[in-house]
């Protein structure tokens, strides 16, 4: 789990600074063949789906610097005011609890405001229900779209307040003032949230917590309990709702069982659809999914490579599988674990994209608001893709290399890359239907394990490729010469909430890579969900015994961070 690289790859990657054409280690793997369908459309790339945690404790988010970071990562929405906390904040005073605490002034509502615009991101709010009330929420939208004219649209209704005590792991890590903390008085007092919000401002739309598919306590009765938290609170809330909320931290033992838990991702939404439809009737189509918290937590890596290569791979399947937003954890966090070694590199234990600057072990991070490996891994997206770009069906023959794809908007193909071998260059093969690349070398843009930028250069072919040990490569390909315009995407069937298949033998990914979308010039209708349509992606996933460990240690983690939460700077 923890090996280095051995002495030749370190050469190999050092003396290519990462992104040149290197030569296969004498253990290589065979060659890998991509293919990319790129007359199947899985639909378009949100409008504000790449996100971001921030903090009312981070006094930081509003700097030049950082703001200039987010901006240039491609960061469309901040996530506010910051996970546990939010079930503690009063937004009119800008306190936390019984307001004894200190909270930097400089990180209130309108300041976090300000701090959205500069990055030219949409927020997303949590209201406060763990000690908070309907009204209090229904002034806040008063105060930011009637009074302010922020025209704030998504409005989460508590954070993870499944996590109240209520399933029997004493009181919890969420905060919940409530006499009751089952899920049916959540649903209840859900309704009440959204009708009173809705009677300020309409247009809002309202956001239920949910358990996510799976993971602890998805499925769980507690004593008292006519059904489980997601089924209590759909059957009660589900009309008064616009979008289901889940957070996904897939966890695990080793850097490759997180490196391959996107592969799950299509059978959390097949669940979620399935409950979405169950409970929201003819809404359904318009109810959205979002994940408004992820990192790479519960597994050996938080801030090093194999987490940077987590996050793109991320953020794209749950697009593919038809989410609207994606919000990494956190800006900064800090933390008060030691860093430790991972496949070589520090990790520094730290669920921050940039640097918090903190010590931990005898042993301090980087100057604060260096870029950790995960912020570059998110700033590889806009290589890839921008919002309203066409996402289109590819598959890989190998799960040691993962593969995204996407049309934009002046023809061309931008196909990524990444390559989850800590010690292996990847030979790649890559076969297109739907598009007919250019001649000669293609413009690569790359992030491989050392780097501190992302590197643009000329490599390769659109057919061949050679992936650096633990990197990120994109291609960007423009058509052929008269072939510009030729292919236009068609979209993939709505998704059904049917039973999983299991993707045929030999394929991987995130993507059912035979089953999926629809042959070029035979259109099906797509869903109008948001800003992205449904993807139609299959619903492909395999579980194992393997899967139902990390399910376990994925409930004890989020029990550590939410309490763990309230010192660093996500609060």
């Amino acid at each position: 789990m923890r090996r280095h690289l051995v002495g030749g790859a370190v050469a190999v990657l050092a003396a290519s600074a990462g992104v040149g054409a290197l030569a296969p280690s004498a253990d290589a793997a065979p060659t890998v063949g991509i293919r990319v369908d790129a007359g199947t459309s899985l639909g378009t790339v949100p409008s504000s789906g790449v996100g971001l945690n921030t903090g009312f404790g981070d006094e930081h988010m509003g700097d030049a610097k950082v703001t200039s970071l987010m901006k240039t990562a491609g960061v469309r929405q901040l996530r506010y005011p910051g996970g546990s906390g939010a079930d503690d904040y009063h937004w009119k005073t800008h306190t936390s609890g019984d307001g004894s605490g200190w909270i930097p002034s400089n990180t209130n509502f309108d300041h976090f405001m300000a701090t959205a615009k500069k990055v030219g991101a949409q927020p997303i709010l949590t209201a406060n229900y763990g000690s908070g009330t309907p009204q209090e929420a229904a002034d806040w939208v008063k105060y930011a779209n009637v009074d302010k004219g922020y025209g704030v649209k998504y409005w989460e209704i508590g954070n993870e307040v499944y996590g109240n005590g209520h399933y029997g792991n004493g009181k919890g890590w969420e905060t919940d003032n409530h006499a009751d903390k089952s899920p049916k008085e959540y649903g209840k007092n859900l309704v009440a949230y959204s009708k009173a919000m809705k009677a300020v401002d309409p247009k809002v739309k309202i956001g239920a917590v949910l358990t996510t598919p799976g993971f602890w306590p998805d499925a769980e009765k507690a004593p008292g309990d006519s059904a489980d938290w997601n089924n209590t609170v759909l059957s009660i809330a589900g009309r008064s709702i616009d979008f289901v909320i889940v957070h996904w931290y897939p966890g695990g033992t080793t850097t490759a069982d997180l490196l391959n838990t996107p592969s799950r991702i299509a059978g959390v939404r097949s669940s979620l659809r399935s409950l979405i439809a169950k409970y929201t009737g003819s809404r359904a189509a318009s109810v959205e999914i979002a994940v408004t918290e992820t990192d790479a937590v519960g597994s050996p890596a938080l801030t090093s490579q194999a987490a940077a290569l987590f996050a793109p791979d991320t953020y794209m399947t749950w697009f593919e599988q038809g989410a609207t937003h994606v919000d990494w954890w956190n800006l900064h966090n800090g933390t008060d674990q030691a860093p430790t070694t991972v496949h070589g590199q520090t990790d520094y234990q730290d669920g921050g994209i940039l640097s918090a600057g903190t010590c931990a072990g005898g042993k301090c991070q980087p100057r604060r608001d260096t870029p950790f490996p995960t912020y570059w891994g998110i700033r590889s997206l806009t290589a890839l893709a921008k919002p309203g770009d066409t996402m289109v069906k590819s598959s890989s023959r190998n799960s040691s290399v993962t593969v995204h794809a996407v049309r934009n908007s002046t023809g061309g193909l931008n196909v990524m890359l990444t390559n989850k071998s800590p010690q292996n260059a990847a030979q790649v093969s890559l076969s297109y239907a739907g598009f007919t690349p250019a001649a000669g070398a293609v413009t690569t843009v790359s992030y491989a394990k050392g780097d501190t930028a992302l590197t643009t250069a000329k490599r390769g072919t659109a057919a061949a490729q050679t992936l650096p040990p633990y990197s990120i490569t994109t291609l960007q390909l423009k058509p052929a010469p008269g072939t510009a315009g030729a292919d236009k995407p068609t979209p993939a069937p709505t998704p059904t909430a049917a039973t999983p298949v299991v993707s045929a033998p030999g394929t991987t990914g995130t993507r059912a890579q035979g089953e999926i979308g629809a042959p070029v010039g035979q259109p099906t209708p797509s869903s109008t969900s948001g800003d992205l349509a449904s993807t139609g992606a299959s619903n492909a996933v395999t579980y194992s015994a393997l899967g139902g460990l990390l399910v376990i240690a994925a409930g004890g983690v989020l029990v550590l961070r939410g309490r763990r939460r309230r010192g660093l700077h996500g609060k």
